[in-house]
């Protein structure tokens, strides 16, 4: 899933090559993917591009009043083309979501792999209209975002840390990718409750968020969107990387699975050297 950094740097790479391009046409190839009809999507032809902003995981791209905003969800991707099929897209079970070509040639495709359809896309007067971006809490690379905003967003917080740093409504942008290295950065547990933190680990946990973050928007910087996803997947030091050693410690990466999702950890970093239950894998040894 695309993330803070890698929409970050999505809408550094459409502000160089879509701002000052005007709209030819927009097709929607898949029937799920639009999530509004007032106004439609042809409003949008002959519009010129304007810039594009981030909120959270979402990318809103400008054309003057209106906005197109999606959120890649899961599976999905911008693809950009300098050249587009000379033929339209057919509506059907393939990847493609979203097409927009622009007039002189070029433009993007919204992708989506898999069966479960979740890219969203609005077409909108106003960003905070969609609902996803209005729920948002604060961004963790925005000016004010300090050590005591991060800390009074813990208070009370009887979830899991780990659920709390990929809860939107919380904090925005952060999802199961970087939540595992922030923690990971942190030696914290992603099973303690955030309540229970204490001022050293809230401290750290801070630390690790921007650090973590920011450095994977610099490692993003420039880099083609095509090539986005490899290096993400370059960076990670124990997401994805289970039974492969700790690049810290030397111990073997953890997993815990869930329904749709895992996270993984390093124990001696993180744990103090006890391995988190795995529920899930232990009903299936039953």
């Amino acid at each position: 899933m695309p993330e803070l950094p890698e929409v970050e740097a999505l809408r550094d790479f459409l502000d160089e090559h879509l701002a000052g391009r005007v709209v030819e046409r927009v097709w929607p190839a898949a029937v799920s993917v639009l999530k509004t009809y007032d106004p439609p999507l042809t409003a949008l032809h002959g519009r010129t591009a304007g810039p594009t902003a981030r909120h959270g995981k979402f990318l809103a791209l400008s054309f003057g009043d209106l906005h197109l905003v999606t959120h890649l969800a899961r599976a999905g991707w911008l693809r950009w083309q300098d050249t587009l099929p000379a033929t339209p897209p057919r509506p059907g079970k393939g990847p493609l979501a979203l097409r927009l070509a622009l007039e002189g040639g070029g433009g993007f495709d919204l992708t989506e792999a898999g069966t479960q359809k979740r890219l969203a896309v609005y077409v909108v007067h106003d960003p905070a209209e969609v609902p996803g971006i209005a729920r948002l809490g604060p961004d963790p690379l925005a000016e004010g975002f300090d050590r005591d905003a991060f800390a009074a967003l813990l208070t009370g917080e009887r979830r899991q840390i780990k659920g709390v740093l990929r809860d939107q409504s919380v904090i925005a942008g952060i999802g199961n990718a970087y939540s595992d290295e922030i923690l990971h950065a942190a030696r914290t547990s992603p099973f303690k409750l955030a309540a229970k933190l204490g001022e050293d680990e809230v401290t750290r946990l801070y630390e690790a968020v921007e650090s973590t973050l920011a450095e994977a928007v610099e490692r993003s910087r420039g880099v083609a969107a095509g090539r986005l996803k490899a290096e993400k997947k370059s960076g990670l030091r124990v997401h994805g990387r289970a039974g492969e050693a700790c690049p810290v410690c030397g111990d073997t990466i953890r997993e815990v699975s869930f329904a749709d999702s895992a996270l993984q950890y390093c124990p001696t970093c993180q744990t103090g050297g006890k391995p988190l239950a795995d529920r899930r894998l232990s009903r299936l040894l039953k």
